[in-house]
């Protein structure tokens, strides 16, 4: 399928917050607006780009290293690959871990990457655990090689049938349809959509996806991999601009592989 061209009409997704949440940007460069339905509006675009970072709660490097200190000093290497080493999220990790919104996952990382802060605001920390929006779970990164990141999105935001499974849900056409926003950090077209696969893992199946997204914010490439279980849809997403992607495509690939729940 061709890229979408320049001139293809995009629809930017809309993503509600609690309507008394206020918040004031730590960054002088954004705007910290006091009327209800522009601080909404706000919070909606900070979600999406994913611009803001807050602390991850584990007995890894403090707050303040959590930019600094590879995953390689801390994360167990990887038995079958020592070049890589594995990340297993637990309750310590995220609110949503904690209050048992979603279930433990894991994936591989190249010890050289980089742990990144997930605002408060993204994490889901204020409606846990009765979101009705997605939050960010967790995000990590590599300046030469690119970014991934995990994000939750509630079932009934795609379907009324509880504990659906992904097949339930539909098509994943249908699925990358209601989630691709949160892969671009801004807005998704059918056109970006290069392929689809699935994949079964046990009783577990993964919808994956390749995208080439000139306009995203996340970068000119992405991959993703979208999974349902218990009341919630965990999408994965590895994203690279064109000169990340030109080395590291496949350490991308191999890490989008490795996601499972």
């Amino acid at each position: 399928m061709a890229t979408a061209a320049a001139t293809t009409s995009r629809t930017p997704s809309l993503l509600s917050c609690p309507s008394k949440l206020l918040y004031a940007a730590p960054n002088p460069t954004m705007i910290t607006f006091q009327t209800q339905s522009h601080q909404n509006r706000f919070l909606r675009r900070e979600f999406l780009s994913g611009i803001a970072i807050t602390p991850i709660l584990w007995n890894r490097p403090p707050l303040s290293e959590a930019r600094e200190v590879e995953v390689g000093s801390y994360l167990p290497p990887l038995q079958s690959d020592p070049s890589f080493v594995l990340f297993k999220a637990t309750p310590k990790d995220t609110p949503a871990l904690r209050a048992g919104n979603v279930q433990p996952y894991q994936f591989i990382l190249p010890p050289t990457w980089k742990q990144t802060r997930v605002a408060n605001i993204l994490s889901g920390n204020y409606c846990q655990p009765k979101c009705a929006e997605p939050w960010v779970e967790v995000k990590f990164e590599d300046e030469k090689q690119g970014k991934v990141q995990v994000v939750a999105s509630p079932l009934i935001r795609l379907t009324n049938k509880t504990n659906a499974s992904i097949e339930e849900i539909g098509s994943p056409e249908r699925v990358i349809a209601s989630l691709g926003p949160f892969v671009t950090g801004n807005s998704y077209d059918s056109d970006e959509l290069i392929q689809t696969s699935v994949d079964k893992r046990g009783e577990q199946t993964y919808y994956t996806y390749v995208l080439e997204t000139p306009f995203a914010l996340t970068g000119s490439h992405n991959l993703a991999k979208a999974t349902a279980k218990g009341n919630t849809v965990i999408l994965f997403v590895a994203s690279a601009n064109d000169k990340q992607w030109a080395t590291s495509q496949e350490t991308l690939q191999a890490i989008l592989d490795s996601f499972q729940v």
